[in-house]
């Protein structure tokens, strides 16, 4: 029995998902970048792993806690930690709790409408975590 026409539309399928999951990504980077702009960081900072957690700190916290991002790395409460620098991050562009909070569900749709908006970095958020 001859299955060649279902491998063909499974392998369609597959290279259609691995499509759009790159242009997923893509937009996601280019977003990163801008963001990274216009808080006044270099673009670049924002593809380099780890350095790029450093300025996220420097962008929601400032210089003197930018340390707080890596308390993501801890175990069993870095989730947590995840989940908050994710509400904290759009706050630093002036937009409201509830964009933080969609932010933890859909950052790919959150973080392209605050890069490519007209939202300016508002400075570093005043907060414990």
């Amino acid at each position: 029995m001859d299955n060649s026409g279902g491998n063909i539309v499974g392998l369609l399928t597959m290279g259609a998902v691995g499509v759009f999951g790159m242009l997923i990504c893509l937009v996601l980077i280019i977003s990163g970048w801008k963001l990274f702009t216009k808080a006044g960081k270099p673009g670049w900072a924002s593809i380099i792993p780890l350095y790029n957690l450093w300025v996220i700190g420097q962008i929601i916290y400032g210089d003197s806690n930018a340390w707080k991002p890596f308390l993501m790395f801890v175990p069993l409460v870095g989730c947590i930690f995840g989940w908050i620098y994710m509400f904290r991050f759009p706050q630093v562009y002036g937009k409201d709790p509830l964009f933080g909070v969609l932010n933890i569900f859909f950052p790919y749709i959150i973080m392209p409408m605050i890069a490519f908006g007209s939202d300016t970095y508002k400075g570093p958020v005043n907060t414990m975590f």
